[in-house]
Protein backbone atom coordinates (compact mmCIF):
# COMPACT_ATOMS: atom_id res chain seq x y z
CA UNK A 1 0.00 0.00 0.00
CA UNK A 2 0.95 3.64 -0.69
CA UNK A 3 1.40 6.18 1.36
CA UNK A 4 -1.74 7.90 -0.50
CA UNK A 5 -3.64 4.99 0.15
CA UNK A 6 -2.98 5.08 3.99
CA UNK A 7 -3.81 8.41 4.38
CA UNK A 8 -7.19 8.27 2.17
CA UNK A 9 -8.36 5.60 4.53
CA UNK A 10 -7.04 7.20 7.63
CA UNK A 11 -9.52 10.77 6.69
CA UNK A 12 -12.27 8.18 5.53
CA UNK A 13 -12.12 6.81 9.31
CA UNK A 14 -11.91 10.17 10.48
CA UNK A 15 -14.50 11.45 8.81
CA UNK A 16 -17.24 9.03 9.67
CA UNK A 17 -16.25 9.34 13.50
CA UNK A 18 -16.08 12.72 13.42
CA UNK A 19 -20.58 13.07 12.09
CA UNK A 20 -22.46 13.62 15.06
CA UNK A 21 -24.98 11.37 14.18
CA UNK A 22 -23.50 9.03 17.38
CA UNK A 23 -25.71 9.74 20.86
CA UNK A 24 -22.17 9.64 22.85
CA UNK A 25 -21.00 12.32 20.75
CA UNK A 26 -23.72 14.87 20.11
CA UNK A 27 -22.64 16.90 23.02
CA UNK A 28 -18.88 17.19 21.79
CA UNK A 29 -19.65 20.17 19.11
CA UNK A 30 -17.35 21.20 16.91
CA UNK A 31 -14.24 19.41 17.99
CA UNK A 32 -13.60 16.39 15.75
CA UNK A 33 -14.68 18.06 12.60
CA UNK A 34 -12.33 20.58 13.72
CA UNK A 35 -9.42 18.48 14.04
CA UNK A 36 -10.52 16.84 10.56
CA UNK A 37 -10.30 20.08 9.07
CA UNK A 38 -6.60 20.73 10.48
CA UNK A 39 -5.98 17.24 9.21
CA UNK A 40 -6.84 17.65 6.03
CA UNK A 41 -4.86 21.22 6.02
CA UNK A 42 -1.50 20.02 7.08
CA UNK A 43 -1.98 17.07 4.55
CA UNK A 44 -2.78 19.44 1.52
CA UNK A 45 0.21 21.61 2.56
CA UNK A 46 2.37 18.78 2.40
CA UNK A 47 0.77 17.60 -1.15
CA UNK A 48 1.32 21.09 -2.19
CA UNK A 49 4.93 21.34 -0.57
CA UNK A 50 5.75 17.84 -2.68
CA UNK A 51 6.16 15.92 0.37
CA UNK A 52 3.70 13.54 -0.36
Amino acid sequence: MTLGTILLIVLLLMLVGAVPAWPHSRSWGYGPSGGLGLVLLVILVLVLMGQI
